[in-house]
């Protein structure tokens, strides 16, 4: 499941969506899969807005497998504008894997939209990731509208849907359920179809949820961690 998702991928992949929707948790897998596959990978952190829950603060975990990681000049702050490092002009130069970690909405993606001349050079794949569970994503309309705004102020076309969707600890086969439903009736609305379908490994493994022999599934690690998911860590 996981190689064939890999295999599927252009070499240019460009990660999307709602704030909170689970963007750098599905980029921190995707490039430790890719490298883990023997692949070279560049991580690219383009979310210059959002300073919670950024591939920049799992610098050292990706650099460690020998992923290489460009991260803004100003991580970490909210200016109201932020820098992107010259090396970030490199990225169109290299033959191998760069997953780009773009901020949430269409505001997030006004600097990807920065770098269009350069991306119409490229074969790429924008992955649009969504959370069935998450704030301003849960209503089928609203969902596809961020879509459109993404679209409309990067002016780079989208080509594939992640479905992300849980409720963390509480994700059931209930919860899966719903979030697939979710992902193929905005799927059936944009007429992109759905990559795959995330499940927390640890869920999988224990069948505590277990997909429809045809589904397309990306078992994930759980790397990116809310506030009191890290506080309850330290209290065990």
């Amino acid at each position: 499941m996981t190689e064939q998702i890999l295999n599927s991928l252009k070499n240019f992949i460009l990660v999307t969506g709602h704030y909170g929707c689970g963007k750098t948790n599905f980029t921190m897998n995707l490039a430790l899969d890719y490298a883990k596959a023997g692949r070279k990978v560049t991580v690219v952190d383009m979310d210059l807005i959002n300073p919670y829950f950024r591939t920049s603060d799992f610098k050292g975990v990706l650099e460690e497998k020998g992923i290489e990681v460009i991260t803004p000049v100003f991580g970490g702050t909210n200016l109201d504008i932020p820098s992107l490092p010259a090396s970030m002009y490199g990225i169109f130069e290299k033959k191998d894997v760069v997953i780009i970690d773009v901020g949430g909405d269409d505001a997030g993606s006004m600097v990807l939209g920065r770098f269009k001349p350069q991306f119409d050079t490229v074969d790429y794949d924008m992955l649009y990731v969504i959370n069935r569970f998450r704030s301003l994503s849960t209503d089928l309309d609203e969902a596809i509208e961020v879509l459109g705004e993404i679209e409309a102020v990067s002016g780079l076309k989208p080509h594939y849907l992640i479905n992300n969707s849980h409720m963390m600890a509480e994700t059931g086969q209930a919860i899966y359920d719903e979030g697939k439903q979710f992902a193929e009736m905005i799927s059936e609305k944009t007429g992109l179809k759905v990559l795959c379908h995330t499940l927390d490994k640890e869920l999988y493994d224990k069948g505590i949820v277990i997909p429809d022999a045809d589904d397309s599934i990306y078992p994930i690690e759980i790397h990116v961690k809310t506030i009191w998911q890290k506080q309850k860590m330290v209290q065990i």
